[in-house]
């Protein structure tokens, strides 16, 4: 099973998310944190096939956050950055090799993205069984 941790201090939208991923992709398991200093726990605790870290929380921002999973042993190309920013300011903020990639979180298009990584993931997940 692949295995993903969601980082958001926005309940509603990991609801959303996490209920899709379990509908369309029953492969994929999704742990949540809404609180970016319990996600420092959750990063060091379990492997996490991905990522997907919200850019902008309270307390603790996702550059930092992605920069602590980095560091802990996670591999850049399992790190997703999600905002509700327009992907000219995202890609500043994290150029291209920083992670795997960089999305809008609220673009229907930024979404086809996200389907081709957790479809991509749930292939893997087959895989391995």
């Amino acid at each position: 099973m692949g295995k993903i941790l969601l980082i958001d201090d926005d309940p509603a939208f990991t609801r959303l998310l996490g209920e899709y991923i379990a509908e369309q992709y029953p492969l994929l398991s999704v742990d949540v944190c809404n609180n970016p200093l319990e996600a420092l726990t959750a990063i060091r605790r379990a492997p996490y096939d991905l990522i997907l870290i919200d850019f902008e929380m309270p307390t603790l921002d996702g550059r930092k956050l992605m920069n602590f999973a980095v560091q802990s042993g996670i591999e850049k190309n399992r790190i997703v950055i999600l905002s509700s920013r327009d992907a000219d300011f995202l890609h500043e903020q994290c150029p291209m090799g920083s992670c795997l990639a960089v999305l809008n979180k609220h673009e229907v298009r930024q979404k086809a993205v996200l389907d081709m990584i957790f479809s991509s993931l749930s292939k893997k997940a087959v895989q391995g069984n």
